[in-house]
């Protein structure tokens, strides 16, 4: 997509943190957006603070969790906008700060609703009028620099696994979508000042309701002195106009990322030694005719 001008957009999650920054980057660009999110007064409150882009945003209440409401939503949006050309399925939650095996099982099903079924009711929701739609059209996914290695130094794993799963759905995304008008991106940001790990407080009832969650307050003030989300928005509104599959929003975790590569590819190298050992003969994949 060359241009974001005169675009329309949805962007979940935009009351706060990135969602905010990619809903003022895009507005800012030219394009209308309708910002969405569970919270209905902070979102009220974000659209008080874009009052000088005018009609170029709209707000509307949803919960991307529950694919009946989102459909809902989606019409609603339509009715107002007209067709999407650009999806940002950003809406997350944090899930951070203790072992794996001390993640209720209610807190489990909270992170997976949020952070893996939000994205695919939004592509269920969304993908089939972008590619219907016959012109240039754009969706990029939300996950995070967790998407692609779990830190030792962290205590992330249930968040990164539904980062992992993410990244997973925007690779085949971008290789069932190749060769048509819709791109996709997927963003992996690093440190950025948000109020992710508040999600907690904005829990829905059906997933047990509002509450405190201190483990995860010591990523806040990680991140506190991160990239302002207005940034990272600039950086996706570029990676749409550049048709970008992977989004960074820092260079730094590169070495994360190549220890964990660097370790898989050793262990190809224990599958080359056992396959010589047992006189196996390699096995290659055949692509079908």
């Amino acid at each position: 997509m060359k241009s974001v001008k005169g675009k329309t957009a949805y962007v979940s999650g935009a009351a706060s943190g990135i969602g905010f920054g990619i809903t003022t980057a895009l507005a800012r660009a030219g394009a209308r957006v309708a910002m969405v999110d569970i919270r209905a007064e902070a979102l009220a409150d974000a659209k008080a603070r874009l009052h000088n882009l005018g009609g170029q945003v709209e707000t509307f209440v949803s919960d991307v969790s529950d694919a009946v409401i989102l459909a809902e939503t989606a019409r609603e949006i339509e009715a107002k906008f007209g067709a999407l050309h650009i999806v940002c399925n950003n809406a997350g939650v944090s899930m951070h700060g203790v072992p794996l095996d001390q993640v209720s099982l209610q807190e489990w099903n909270w992170v997976i609703d949020v952070n893996i079924k939000g994205v695919i009711n939004g592509i269920h929701t969304f993908l089939p009028g972008l590619k219907a739609l016959g012109e240039e059209a754009h969706m990029v996914n939300t996950a995070s620099i967790g998407g692609l290695q779990v830190n030792p130094n962290f205590l992330t794993g249930a968040y990164s696994m539904t980062k992992y799963a993410v990244v997973a759905l925007s690779e085949a995304l971008e290789n069932e979508l190749g060769g048509t008008k819709v791109g996709v991106s997927v963003l992996c940001p690093a440190a950025v000042d948000t109020e992710l790990h508040f999600s907690a407080r904005s829990r829905p009832a059906r997933h047990g309701g509002a509450y405190e969650r201190k483990e995860d307050h010591f990523m806040g003030d990680m991140t506190k002195d991160g990239l302002r989300p207005e940034q990272v928005g600039l950086r996706v509104v570029q990676a749409i106009e550049r048709n970008e599959m992977y989004v960074f929003t820092h260079s730094s975790p590169r070495e994360w990322v190549e220890r964990r590569f660097n370790r898989i590819l050793a262990a190809f190298g224990q599958a080359e030694a056992f396959e010589q050992e047992q006189g196996i003969t390699p096995w290659r994949l055949t692509p079908k005719p």
